[in-house]
């Protein structure tokens, strides 16, 4: 029996030409024995613009709905997503070789992790990459550390969001991605802190694209006003977790 990692991606129009560099970065992972990828890219609103950029290619799922950022298209995303474990890949980043095997192992390795995220590497529009940030040294996340470091740090996490692979049954207890307009997989990634293990990656498994239109770019992702209340709801919501004593099993 094939066991299965579903790569989730939103996308909307001005960054569909991206997907190709995306799909070729999937399609060049190499899984253990026994697994396979799905790749389940949602379009954030119907339009015409993504579709061409989506390759035909029978694990892929290509969806569209009513505009709502990326947490809603995440989200409507995992209706299709068949794998036990889901990794997100943003449309306008890239998978570095072996990340998919490198997730399998590390949730595969220690049954009480729900959650695994890794090293990333700034893309930078030359075509060269820059590491920003080493975060911790390999190995097992406790809970609760990443919701201190993310307060220690001015509400930066110690760890990318966008690298993360986590169990589909621990995702959708949680509800999926937070409905915020930006940071919502900041948002999730502390949930999970709060009721479950991870594991960290030292060896990069994203190239993080930095360009004008990526949404983190956007002036009202700074906004002080909406930062501090995305800050709040997130903070609260982690630990109330906490306080519930809920573990994942």
């Amino acid at each position: 029996m094939t066991r299965t990692v579903t790569v989730v991606t939103a996308v909307h129009a001005p960054a569909a030409r991206y997907l190709t560099e995306a799909y070729a970065s999937l399609a060049a992972q190499r899984l253990p024995d026994g697994w396979d990828w799905q790749w389940v890219v949602q379009e954030d609103g119907e339009t015409g613009d993504v579709a061409p950029y989506v390759p035909d290619d029978s694990r892929v799922a290509f969806g569209q709905g009513r505009p709502g950022r990326a947490a809603t298209a995440r989200t409507l995303a995992l209706s299709r997503a068949v794998g036990e474990f889901v990794r997100v890949l943003d449309a306008d980043d890239r998978l570095t070789p072996g990340a998919l095997a490198r997730d399998v192992a590390a949730l595969t390795r220690e049954s009480g992790t729900g959650w695994a995220v890794s090293r990333a590497l700034d893309l930078l529009p030359d075509g060269s990459t820059v590491a920003v940030d080493d975060g911790p040294p390999e190995g097992p996340i406790a809970r609760g550390t990443v919701l201190a470091a993310w307060r220690e740090r001015d509400f930066l996490p110690p760890v990318h969001p966008a690298t993360l692979c986590v169990r589909r049954d621990l995702l959708l207890a949680l509800g999926g991605w937070m409905a915020l307009p930006a940071s919502e997989d900041t948002g999730l990634l502390l949930a999970l802190d709060a009721v479950s293990p991870g594991w960290f990656t030292a060896e990069p498994g994203l190239l993080y694209r930095k360009w004008p239109g990526q949404a983190t770019a956007a002036a009202a992702h700074s906004d002080a006003g909406e930062r501090a209340a995305r800050a709040a709801v997130m903070a609260d919501r982690a630990r109330a977790l906490a306080k519930l004593g809920w573990r994942a099993p």
